[in-house]
């Protein structure tokens, strides 16, 4: 296990779509996703995408007990999620603060779906599938958004809610993602 460099917004790679995984449970992927998850520990994030790490494949990880960059967010379980599909279930969006490790220091409001469903594989081959909201949801989407080459400023409507940690109140902060 290594701690990884943590791509920043910018480098290119970041942009890119990743490709998704043919074979499952071979050395190179379960070091890759022991080297992910060490990195996410190491950052406090709540998830990490492989693109993150500079590997264009289609691996996020998420999830934790307690979380001191988010203390007011629930538990999400600890997920790798590959090949992942995300469905809507219902229309309803909602706007929350997110951060990122390829966007240090900085947050914005990132509208989201409210409820979603995803699907997927373990790194074994097995099928995950969870409907799920909140935090939850918000933290599957935006580390499925790196899959694809998008970083949440990408997704924010109101840039004036947009800005450094340091320079928000205390209460703005508590939320979201990586």
């Amino acid at each position: 296990m290594a701690i990884r460099t943590v791509l920043r917004m910018g480098d290119p790679r970041l942009l890119e779509q990743a490709r998704a995984l043919e074979s499952f449970a071979s050395p190179e992927l379960l070091a890759l996703i022991a080297d992910m998850e060490e990195t996410m520990h190491h950052l406090d994030g709540a998830g990490l995408a492989a693109p993150q790490i500079g590997v264009a494949l289609r691996v996020v990880i998420f999830g934790f007990d307690e979380n001191p960059r988010y203390p007011e967010a629930g538990s999400v379980p600890y997920t790798v999620l590959i090949n992942p599909v995300l469905t809507p279930l219902s229309d309803a969006i909602e706007e929350g603060w997110e951060g990122c490790l390829s966007v240090p220091g900085l947050r914005g409001s990132v509208p989201r779906w409210q409820h979603l469903h995803y699907r997927g594989f373990d790194p074994f081959g097995q099928e995950i599938e969870r409907s799920v909201e909140g935090f939850h949801a918000r933290v599957v989407q935006h580390e499925c958004d790196h899959l694809d080459g998008v970083l949440y400023p990408m997704r924010m409507t109101d840039f004036s809610r947009f800005g450094f940690v340091d320079s928000f109140l205390q209460d703005s902060t508590a939320s979201t993602s990586d």
